[in-house]
């Protein structure tokens, strides 16, 4: 009987030497297995090495969509704080066809329109020089002439006849006219100048477009002298003419129909916010905006920043994605880059080149590159792009509401002077930061202070509409 109990409780307490032996086999199978991982692993003893922090500039991490949808979020949320705000105090005044009944109030007598159809002259003109000159009718001197006597004349006829006939013509038309014609100048610029290229031998490629089977037959000059090939050109999505245009095989319908259906609906949310957040701010002004001291001019330009850039954001992919994609697939126009990447510009310079790459290209293949070739120094060249740039936007903006300022071009003047002093020193997100700050407070400001003293003007004759 005395052994049962020792025998008991011998199998439920193990010895001293038992316990201590099993923790010895324990922590020996422990340490072989690490030391088995660190030969496998020997980073775990290396937690730090040296790099940046993830938002210094010398990092390249470029992954930021999390801000972007923030900064997104941010701008709705202020317009939308904005648009509650006029509702209370002015309630709703959206009006979408406000628009349009002026446009069409005066369905017999449309002066618009008939300005705009009044372009085909000088356009057959232009048409008729270039046959002339290639069947030496007249000489190169003569053609010159009679060239640039059209251009000038295609811009100085619409800008007279809007300020002799400023009562019958509304804004909105009389700028939609001025467009079209500036466009249509530019584009004649280079169709004399891609002709006398090839006149004169100095081209003797007939352009890199792309042949394909369902397409006509390779131009070549002088057989690109027809109607139908330089009225192809001046409806293309492009400012620089050449014989033969790289094209598409097919229309695709549904990307026709994706873009309209943009067009449509983001031209009416433009109209929407500049009545609901633009109008009333300009309702709270009692003065002029060359009248108002600087505190003020101040206070009124930081009111009107967040929604005007807002709306000329809405209005660069309304025009340069929407509207040139849907005209360029109708012609099966197969050259799409309308527009690079400025929204991550370093420098002025490159904004403004990235932002409208049809008129860069025009500006690079008609200005910038010949007056090098004549020994202009680069920064002259490039002075004189701009200022070409800046009398074209003020002659839009200026002649239509009869206020000769001068603010666009001087904003745009003092831009390529901060591209030459400063583009040096600032580059990264530093220069990135510089580029949005002169985006928010540059050109579109100035044209909102232009439309701003137009309404202060005109406010009793014209209560509401700016067209």
């Amino acid at each position: 009987m005395s052994g049962r109990p020792r025998g008991r409780a011998s199998r439920r307490s193990p010895g001293p030497s038992s316990s201590r032996n099993r923790t010895v086999a324990g922590l020996d199978r422990a340490k072989d297995t690490f030391n088995t991982k660190m030969d496998i692993d020997p980073d775990m003893l290396s937690a730090h090495k040296i790099q940046d922090s993830l938002l210094s500039s010398n990092n390249r991490f470029s992954d930021y969509r999390g801000i972007f949808n923030w900064c997104i979020i941010m701008l709705m949320l202020t317009n939308l704080h904005m648009f509650l705000d006029n509702y209370i105090e002015y309630g709703l005044v959206v009006d979408l066809g406000q628009v349009l009944y002026h446009f069409l109030k005066d369905p017999y007598s449309w002066p618009a329109t008939y300005l705009i159809l009044a372009s085909n002259v000088f356009v057959v003109a232009a048409l008729f020089f270039e046959r002339w000159l290639e069947w030496d009718y007249i000489t190169e001197s003569t053609g010159k002439v009679l060239e640039i006597g059209n251009l000038a004349a295609m811009l100085l006829f619409p800008a007279a006849v809007i300020l002799h006939e400023s009562t019958s013509l509304s804004v909105g038309g009389s700028m939609l006219a001025l467009i079209v014609y500036t466009v249509t100048a530019l584009k004649i610029y280079s169709y004399h100048e891609v002709n006398s290229w090839f006149r004169q031998g100095i081209q003797t490629s007939s352009g890199t477009g792309v042949k394909n089977e369902s397409e006509q037959e390779w131009v070549m000059y002088p057989n690109n002298l027809t109607t139908g090939n330089l009225y192809y050109f001046l409806l293309a999505p492009t400012l620089c003419y050449q014989l033969n245009f790289p094209r598409n095989v097919i229309i695709r319908k549904w990307f026709v129909a994706r873009r309209a259906l943009e067009i449509v609906l983001l031209s009416q949310l433009m109209i929407a916010m500049i009545q609901q957040l633009i109008f009333p701010l300009i309702l709270k002004s009692s003065r002029l905006f060359t009248e108002m001291d600087m505190t003020a001019k101040i206070k009124h330009v930081m009111e009107l920043v967040a929604p005007n850039n807002f709306i000329w954001i809405i209005l660069f992919y309304w025009f340069c994605h929407s509207v040139l994609n849907f005209m360029a697939e109708l012609l099966k126009f197969g050259d799409r880059e309308f527009y690079a990447d400025w929204w991550n510009s370093d420098n002025l310079n490159r904004f403004w080149t990235t932002l409208n790459l049809p008129f860069h290209k025009w500006s690079m293949r008609h200005v910038y590159r010949p007056l090098l070739m004549q020994g202009f120094p680069q920064w002259q060249a490039q002075v004189i792009v701009y200022m070409v740039s800046a009398a074209l936007c003020e002659y839009v903006i200026a002649i239509p509401l009869e206020m000769f300022r001068f603010w666009i071009f001087a904003t745009i003047v003092l831009q390529a002077k901060m591209t030459l002093l400063l583009g040096r020193f600032s580059s990264g997100n530093y220069g990135n930061c510089l580029v949005w700050l002169c985006m928010l407070m540059g050109p579109p400001i100035a044209v909102l202070t232009y439309l701003h003293d137009y309404y202060m003007l005109n406010r009793e004759s014209n209560a509401w509409s700016l067209y």
